[in-house]
């Protein structure tokens, strides 16, 4: 059986595991498919607003900062690392649903840096409507910082909660 503080590590490092995995295969499937010039063959989901498309990004979400991929690259190593401290040191880090969303989150960071040292650009292809284009990287790393955000919320509101409970059974 694991001790507490392995699983602590365990559980995002197989999340992250399995992020990278599917992400790199996806990202070198759609290369194959369709590649080696990125925007010129497509293959429709939902007619042409849900549709695989590959594109090279060499900016960060949404394309911004272009053109600086040297930059972009420490920059996201220096936030993989900011969230290897934050959730070692202030995280409830034993939580489960903690483990997974951090293993979302570090898993969808480590793609697109793998795709960054190794090709100077991130390989994005999952374009929907009006929406930039993105990867399975990138949908990971927002899924984990909105479960993050919405179980921040909830335990907020639980504190609450047990706080006006708890001045509830006060005598007055």
């Amino acid at each position: 059986m694991q001790t507490s503080a392995t699983r602590v590590w365990a559980v995002p490092t197989l999340m992250a595991g399995a992020v990278v995995t599917l992400d790199q295969l996806s990202k070198l499937w759609v290369v194959q498919a369709l590649g080696p010039e990125t925007m010129t063959n497509f293959i429709p989901i939902v007619g042409d607003t849900v549709r695989i498309a590959y594109s090279h990004n060499t900016g960060v979400a949404f394309s911004l900062f272009q053109g600086h991929p040297e930059l972009l690259t420490i920059t996201a190593l220096l936030i993989v690392a900011g969230a290897i401290y934050f959730y070692a040191t202030q995280l409830p880090n034993r939580r489960t649903i903690i483990q997974l969303i951090m293993g979302l989150i570090m898993g969808g960071a480590i793609g697109n840096i793998l795709d960054r040292v190794r090709l100077g650009y991130v390989v994005d292809f999952l374009q929907v409507g009006w929406w930039p284009i993105f990867n399975l990287a990138d949908s990971a790393i927002s899924i984990g910082a909105a479960l993050l955000m919405l179980q921040f919320l909830r335990d907020e509101l639980a504190q609450r909660r047990d706080r006006q409970d708890g001045q509830a059974l006060t005598p007055q």
